[in-house]
């Protein structure tokens, strides 16, 4: 059986036993409320007799149970299907009881046990000669309490030839239950091969964009995981031809480029292809962490020195793409990871290239690679020179981490408008408010000057290049700074499955920074009236 399929035995038995529940309650009401409101008490007596309640009730408990089992067990895949099948025996036995309690003088009819002995493989998966060791076994149940009848001293009129047509179709059924058993199992083993990807094999996924999907993938034969980002094929033929002719074009572009970079801090590309369905995918390495979207969202404005500390890593990144005539042109938080490293925490990856564009246009091909009538980037980090349809170079990714540092410093966006139309117009046209005048926190006047100076409306004005930018970065972080042993303790705090624990350093490094903060807060204390310390935030 594929492990596709062992994964999800926990989900599997949890709905059998649902199922269960439902078709005992249901018998309870039809045979109670519903024949009493039709008046047909008399004729549920003789198909219902005593023992019909007390059996519903065991059945409706046991399949509660199950459930409970289930969800404690999910780990334990093997150990289910041992007790699934004895659920689907006890199940048989009970319903056998009521069917056999009185024998009813009719024609032979086909059994209720054959509905829980063909449904039951064709939803808790296991292998064919499991599945008709189990089914003969719950077929078995109706003989054997049509044997308890007899014991009970029950006479009934019926010779061989009317039991055996009266048996024969439950084991039939259990011979046929097989067939369904046959086919999980080979859809099964075509999902695996469906999730196989050259040497990698998909495994969860991790999320969704407009170009595809992005999955957590494991080697074949080496022990180290990796992320998949596809795009299949129904998805280029869902779209129009020049917009397929787009998305491969990016798919392109992001795995050339990410494959000539080597900085630490441009995420890392293992492999690039296509399956032989037309699925298109690039082999990333896994990153254990979160990007800085989500760790403001999560976690409030990040303190400026840890802003300058982050960003830094992503001028690094982007002056070797610079550097090599690249511009990334769609920097923006979610395409940028904080993460553990090796024994490091903090330690950021650029991602996406997907957007990449030539600066040179000699023997380069400039290629835009947007879709027509539309503009190239996400609308709140895009540079206005974009927008006026000015050629670009690389001082419109300085405008995007400008609008990065934005968001660390306030979490606000730089421009905020009900649509993109009219935050593109402001990002083209109006001058943005000082970070400091929209933050919590205590923002240096040289980091004010900074963000604002990446964020001017023309490229000149800007920093000249993304080292000249990580320089001024290093300038404007205090004395103090945002330290590794810092960023340790923040993500043993925040983090701690992705941290190596040192809980002795963390409370000593804490300790120490608490005693910095409270000094100068008491200086703040004494300051003119109107000048007050800023409030601390959950990110610090």
């Amino acid at each position: 059986m594929s492990s596709d399929l062992m994964l999800q035995v926990g989900k599997r038995v949890s709905a059998v036993s649902m199922v269960a529940a439902g078709l005992w309650s249901l018998s309870f009401v039809l045979n109670t409320l519903v024949a009493s409101l039709l008046g047909h008490p008399a004729i549920i007596e003789e198909l219902w007799p005593y023992p019909g309640l007390p059996v519903s009730t065991v059945g409706f408990g046991v399949a509660i149970l199950l459930a409970l089992v289930a969800k404690r067990f999910g780990a334990r895949p093997r150990l289910l299907l041992n007790v699934s099948a004895g659920f689907l025996v006890l199940n048989c036995l009970l319903a056998a009881i009521l069917t056999q309690w009185l024998p009813p003088p009719v024609t032979p009819r086909v059994s209720w046990l054959c509905i829980m002995i063909l449904a039951f493989p064709a939803i808790v998966p296991m292998s064919p000669k499991r599945t008709l060791l189990v089914s003969l076994l719950a077929a078995s149940m109706e003989p054997l309490a049509l044997g308890v009848t007899e014991l009970r001293g029950v006479s009934f009129d019926h010779d061989f030839f009317y039991l055996l047509w009266d048996f024969l179709p439950t084991y039939v059924c259990a011979f046929v239950a097989v067939v369904p058993a046959k086919l999980i199992g080979k859809l099964g083993e075509q999902v695996r091969q469906a999730k196989e990807l050259g040497s990698y094999r998909l495994d969860e996924l991790l999320g969704k964009g407009g170009m595809g999907e992005v999955y957590r993938a494991s080697h074949h034969m080496l022990a180290r995981p990796a992320a998949i980002k596809l795009i299949r094929s129904e998805i280029l033929g869902s779209s129009s031809p020049e917009d397929a002719r787009v998305i491969i074009e990016r798919f392109r572009r992001e795995a050339e480029a990410a494959a000539s970079l080597r900085s630490p801090h441009t995420i890392n590309l293992y492999d690039f292809g296509a399956s032989q369905d037309g699925t298109f995918f690039l082999v990333m390495e896994l990153l254990d962490g979160l990007d800085l979207q989500s760790l403001v969202e999560r976690f409030g404005p990040l303190p400026p020195d840890r802003t300058g500390y982050l960003l830094r890593q992503v001028c690094e990144s982007l002056a070797e793409a610079h550097a090599r005539g690249l511009i990334h042109r769609d920097i923006k938080p979610s395409n940028i990871f904080s993460c553990r490293i090796g024994l490091k925490v903090d330690f950021v990856k650029v991602l996406d290239f997907g957007l990449v564009k030539a600066r040179d246009t000699g023997e380069r091909q400039e290629t835009l690679l947007t879709a027509p009538d539309t503009t190239a980037g996400t609308p709140a980090y895009i540079a206005p020179e974009i927008l006026r349809g000015d050629p670009v170079d690389h001082r419109v990714d300085i405008y995007a981490v400008g609008c990065v540092a934005y968001w660390l410093l306030t979490g606000h966006l730089v421009f905020e408008a009900p649509n993109a139309l009219q935050l593109m117009f402001q990002h083209a046209q109006n001058a943005p408010v000082p970070p400091s005048e929209r933050s919590e926190l205590t923002i240096p006047s040289a980091m004010d000057e900074l963000v604002l100076a990446c964020l001017a409306k023309r490229p000149e004005d800007r920093p000249a290049s993304a080292e000249e930018l990580g320089n001024r970065l290093a300038a404007t972080m205090t004395a103090e700074g945002w330290t590794e042993d810092l960023a340790l303790c923040w993500w043993q705090r925040h983090h701690p499955e992705s941290a190596r624990p040192n809980v002795i350093a963390c409370e000593r490094t804490l300790t120490k920074r608490m005693n910095s903060d409270w000094s100068e807060q008491t200086e703040k204390s004494s300051m003119p009236d109107g000048v007050t310390a800023a409030r601390p935030t959950s990110a610090h």
